[in-house]
C-alpha cells in the first residue's frame, strides 16, 4: 500500500468522518487516532456526499434529545458542549495544506442542509484548497439522483487529476 495515496470518500455520516481525516490530517489531532498516536499516511483526494461539516450550524444542533443524531454523537447538546461540537466539525481544519475535495450536495437534503457543503466549498476555496462543489437539483439526502453520469465523471476525473 502506498501512504503517499490515498483518496477518503464518505456518504452522510460518513462523509463527514472522511472530510475530519482529510482536514486534520495535517494538523497531528492524536486523539483521532488510535493509541492517539498519529499514523503516517498521507490523504490526497477526499469524496464527501453529504457530509456535515459544520456542528454549529448543522440544521437540528438545536435540539435538547439525547437521542438526536448530533446528541449521541456529541455526548451533549451543541449549546452545552461547543468545544466538542467545533472538535468534530471539519471546517475548523481547513488550511492551505488540506487534500483537494469534490463535494456533492443534495438540493433538498433534509438531513443535512446544503449550506453544510457550501461553507465548507467556501472555506476551502478561502484557504487555497482545491474542491469542487456539485448541489444535485431536487435531490434529497441520499437516492438514486446521485448515481448519475455526471457526478461519477466528475469523481473519476478528480480521481485521475490528484491520486498520480
Amino acid at each position: 500500500m502506498d501512504k503517499n495515496r490515498i483518496a477518503v470518500i464518505g456518504f452522510s455520516a460518513g462523509g463527514h468522518l472522511a472530510s475530519l481525516m482529510a482536514l486534520s490530517n495535517n494538523n497531528n489531532v492524536k486523539a483521532f487516532y488510535p493509541g492517539r498516536k498519529k499514523t503516517n499516511f498521507k490523504i490526497k483526494l477526499c469524496l464527501d456526499f453529504y457530509g456535515p461539516s459544520d456542528f454549529e450550524t448543522l440544521r437540528g444542533h438545536e435540539i435538547k434529545d439525547a437521542k438526536s443524531p448530533i446528541n449521541i454523537l456529541l455526548g451533549a447538546t451543541v449549546a452545552d458542549r461547543p468545544d466538542l461540537a467545533k472538535a468534530a466539525s471539519p471546517v475548523t481544519y481547513v488550511d492551505k495544506n488540506d487534500p483537494p475535495f469534490l463535494i456533492v450536495q443534495g438540493e433538498k437534503d433534509e438531513s443535512v442542509n446544503p449550506d453544510q457543503s457550501v461553507l465548507l466549498s467556501a472555506r476551502l476555496k478561502k484557504a487555497g484548497v482545491q474542491n469542487e462543489l456539485i448541489i444535485v437539483p431536487g435531490a434529497p439526502h441520499y437516492g438514486v439522483m446521485f448515481d448519475a453520469e455526471f457526478i461519477r465523471k466528475r469523481i473519476f476525473y478528480f480521481l485521475d487529476a490528484y491520486m498520480k
